[in-house]
């Protein structure tokens, strides 16, 4: 093998690790808003806060069972379309290998951390139990409380009715 092809083997393995890094390095970004160096996590006190003029209500916690109850009567077509930002880690159509995420064809009632050939993290093979959509509704809400370490890097799906939408689409992948 002469220099020029060890330089072009060499410059092709340094763009690839570029674009990897590169594209985690934006999504994260784009998934916290451009906050990824805020230091500790900021906890509800379910107390009203006197930030402003005047107090506002504290967010109401995040109810699984209210949004696994409004995934009966989703839309599985919108849930299909807001999926196609999960394009970039997972493939869902049947027999297709995993990606930088798991296959998610089939994964309602999967044993979680149990998609063929994918090494998971230690928090997520570790996790036990079966993908119900109440499992899933709170890990794509916020992977990363459903499952310390989790190598996710999704920031989560914030809009109840959005989540309830990709979970009735998940759910006709069988």
């Amino acid at each position: 093998m002469d220099s020029i092809e060890l330089t072009k083997f060499a410059s092709i393995i340094l763009v690839s690790l570029l674009l990897i890094i590169g594209g985690r390095v934006l999504i994260n970004e784009v998934g916290h808003g451009g906050h990824s160096n805020q230091v500790g996590y900021k906890l509800p006190t379910g107390e009203p806060s006197a930030a402003g003029t005047g107090a506002a209500e504290a967010k109401p916690a995040f109810d699984a069972a209210k949004v696994v109850a409004a995934a009966a009567s989703a839309d599985a077509g919108a849930g299909e379309k807001f999926m196609k930002k999960c394009a970039a880690c997972h493939g869902w159509e049947p027999g297709k290998g995993n990606g930088i995420g798991p296959n998610i064809h089939g994964v309602v009632d999967r044993a979680i951390g149990s998609a063929d050939g994918y090494k998971y993290s230690k928090g997520l093979a570790g996790k036990g139990g079966n993908w119900t959509l109440e499992n899933l509704a709170t890990f794509l809400h916020k992977p990363k409380t459903y499952v310390p370490g989790t190598k996710m890097i999704f920031p989560g799906i914030k809009k109840d009715g959005d989540l309830a939408n990709v979970l009735a689409y998940l759910k006709s992948l069988k």
